[in-house]
């Protein structure tokens, strides 16, 4: 990997290709040895897996919890077929979700993530999902309400009113949006440092926002959102952190360096095979 994944939960630190000792203080998110052991068995087993991505360690299994997700045989084939491509079982271990969690998604567009994210968060978890904008006069409702509902997706909830207008608080583990961060850009109402306030909102303390998307042209800024459906991840990261997130982890899991990032995302042979960034963020816990 060209850079490491700076990890604040129940794990070791790596940082420059190198395990540190875990920090002293557990007030600012980091554990001493003694509560490092403490740990429950899934956050350790999650981190464990997730050290292995960082340090190019050989494979560790992914936590039960996600390959019994995965392997769920309620998911369509056009899904499935597509796990090769998206990783999703490095993606949840490295997103840190867990059974019992409470999940914000945000334009989940078919459920490829919403289905793996019901399945890991379990009948004790939930799955929300609030519209970003107003729907149009006679749009049909999105594919996310038929999904919502099958019985066997029943911790799936769906609000088509907007999320800046319910404006949950305190109130979710996780956020989640995958490969759709750069259309928030192409709204009008609400602005993107609205809409990132309402996401920081909804998070309890400590929470983490999991942002998946097209990467652009490096200095490219939010020009290429409405025409090739890339962003910038140094963009995102100014502003998130202007929100009041702290970004905690990064990974180059779907990284393709062949990407010129010039091509819109879904022609050619480019398509399904971007340069994609990978960004963990979460709400400071006091």
């Amino acid at each position: 990997m060209k850079d490491p994944i700076y990890r604040r939960d129940c794990s070791l630190t790596v940082r420059g290709g190198a395990l540190a000792p875990p920090r002293l203080s557990e007030r600012k998110g980091y554990f001493s040895m003694r509560g490092f052991m403490q740990c429950t068995a899934i956050p350790a087993a999650a981190a464990l897996f997730t050290l292995s991505l960082a340090t190019g360690a050989g494979a560790a299994p992914a936590p039960k919890y996600i390959s019994d997700a995965i392997a769920d045989k309620a998911r369509p084939a056009a899904d499935t077929e597509r796990d090769a491509n998206r990783k999703p079982a490095e993606t949840l271990a490295f997103a840190g979700v867990k059974p019992g969690d409470w999940l914000l998604e945000l334009a989940p567009g078919k459920g490829y993530y919403t289905r793996l994210l019901s399945g890991v968060v379990g009948a004790k978890g939930q799955v929300s999902v609030y519209s970003i904008a107003s729907l149009k006069p006679g749009t049909p409702p999105p594919p996310i309400v038929a999904l919502a509902a099958d019985p066997h997706y029943a911790n799936v909830k769906v609000t088509l009113d907007r999320l800046v207008d319910v404006r949950p608080t305190n109130s979710f583990d996780l956020a989640w949006t995958t490969q759709n961060y750069h259309d928030f850009h192409n709204l009008t109402d609400p602005q993107i440092a609205t809409l990132n306030k309402a996401i920081f909102d909804a998070l309890r303390p400590g929470g983490v926002f999991l942002v998946l998307d097209h990467a652009a042209a490096s200095g490219s800024g939010a020009r290429d959102t409405n025409t090739l459906h890339r962003i910038d991840e140094e963009t995102v990261k100014q502003e998130l952190k202007a929100a009041g997130f702290e970004l905690v982890g990064e990974s180059n899991l779907l990284r393709n360096a062949a990407d010129p990032h010039t091509g819109k995302v879904f022609e050619g042979a480019i398509q399904g095979h971007t340069d994609r960034f990978l960004l963990k963020f979460r709400k400071p816990a006091n």
